[in-house]
C-alpha cells in the first residue's frame, strides 16, 4: 500500500537523463561489465538496471504529474484499490477542477483495506475492487450508506515484447514455455486478499494453467506490484487488471491480451462512503457516478455497471 506523494517533474525529468545516459555509456566499447552494463542480453532487450528505472520513471510519470494538489483537503482520505492507480488520478483532477477540492488517495490491495477499516483506519471513501469487501464493512455497520458498483473490472496478460514468450488468449505460448523449460517466474496479484489475484487464478485454473504454474508463480501484494513484477524483469509475464496494463507507457513496450470475463468471476469494483464520511468525501462519490467521471474510466478499459442513485 502506499499513497501519493510530492515527486516532482524536476525527478521525473532526472531520472529520464540518467536513463539516457546509462544507455549512452552501455553502448561504448569500454562499458564496464555488471548489471547496470549486461552484455549477454537478447537483441532489443534493455540491460536490467534499465528496466527497473524506466518502470520507475513510468509509476511516478502515470501516478504523480497528472493529479492536482490531492493534499488539499488533508482530512477527505480515500482508500483505492490498486487497480485504479493510473485512472483515479485523472478523476479526481477532473473532480478538482469542478468542485476546488482535493483528495488524500491512498492505494493498496482491497482486502488488505477492508482489515484496516475494520481495525478503525479513518477513511471516509472505500473505493473496492470487489463488492464483497464492501458488503462486509455493510454488514458489520461501519458504512454510511449500502454503496453501489462503480465499474466492471478486466485482467489481461502481459509479457515484454523482448521476451521469449508470445501471448494469445487461450495462453498457449504460456503452456509451451512451460514445456520447454524457458519459463522463471509469472505474476499474479495475491489471491487472497486482492481481487484480481483471485481473477488471475480463476482465469489459470479455467484455462488449466494454474496447477503447472505453481513453481513459477511469484504474488504481488497488490495489482500493482504485480505490474511491476512482470514488466521489470522480476518475471517473464504475467496477468494484471487491463486498466494498468492499457497506460500507453506500458503497452509501448509490452505485449497485452484481454483475457475473457467467461473465465472469471465478474470483478464487481463498489465505492462506499464510511462513517466518518464529511461533504467532500460524499460529494466525490456523486462524482463517481457521474458522466465525466465514466467516461474516464472506459477510456482506461474499465466496463461501467448500471448505478442507481444511493
Amino acid at each position: 500500500m502506499y499513497a501519493t506523494g510530492p515527486v516532482s517533474r524536476q525527478t521525473v525529468q532526472e531520472l529520464m537523463k540518467n536513463r539516457d545516459r546509462m544507455q549512452r555509456s552501455c553502448s561504448l566499447p569500454t562499458a564496464p561489465a555488471g548489471p547496470a552494463c549486461d552484455r549477454d542480453i537478447r537483441p532489443g532487450q534493455r540491460p536490467a538496471a534499465l528496466r527497473l528505472i524506466l518502470l520507475r520513471v513510468l509509476l511516478l510519470t502515470a501516478v504523480v504529474l497528472p493529479q492536482p494538489n490531492l493534499h488539499a483537503d488533508a482530512g477527505t482520505r480515500v482508500a483505492a484499490a490498486a487497480s485504479l492507480q493510473f485512472v483515479l488520478p485523472e478523476i479526481a483532477a477532473a473532480f478538482h477542477a469542478r468542485t476546488g477540492h482535493g483528495l488524500r488517495i491512498t492505494y493498496g490491495s482491497s482486502g488488505n483495506f477492508r482489515r484496516q477499516i475494520e481495525q478503525g483506519a479513518p477513511f471516509e471513501l472505500f473505493l473496492s475492487a470487489d463488492q464483497a469487501y464492501v458488503e462486509a464493512l455493510v454488514e458489520q455497520g461501519l458504512t454510511a450508506t449500502a454503496g453501489r458498483d462503480y465499474a466492471l473490472g478486466k485482467i489481461a496478460a502481459i509479457a515484454p515484447l523482448a521476451g521469449r514468450i508470445r501471448l494469445t488468449p487461450d495462453l498457449a505460448g504460456i503452456a509451451q514455455a512451460i514445456a520447454a523449460g524457458e519459463l522463471e517466474h509469472f505474476a499474479i496479484a495475491n489471491p487472497e486478499h486482492a481481487p484480481y489475484g483471485r481473477a488471475a487464478r480463476e482465469a489459470l485454473t479455467a484455462l488449466g494453467l494454474w496447477q503447472s504454474l505453481q513453481p513459477y508463480l511469484i504474488r504481488g501484494e497488490n495489482a500493482s506490484q504485480a505490474l511491476q513484477f512482470a514488466t521489470s524483469g522480476s518475471s517473464q509475464g504475467g496477468i494484471v487488471p487491463y486498466a494498468l496494463a492499457l497506460v500507453p507507457a506500458i503497452a509501448a513496450n509490452n505485449q497485452v491480451v484481454l483475457l475473457a470475463t467467461a473465465n472469471h468471476q465478474p470483478l464487481r469494483q463498489r465505492m462506499v462512503l464510511l462513517k466518518p464520511a464529511g461533504p467532500v468525501a460524499r460529494e466525490f462519490f456523486a462524482f463517481m457516478g457521474a458522466s465525466e467521471a465514466g467516461a474516464i474510466l472506459q477510456r482506461f478499459g474499465f466496463d461501467l455497471p448500471s448505478m442507481p442513485a444511493d
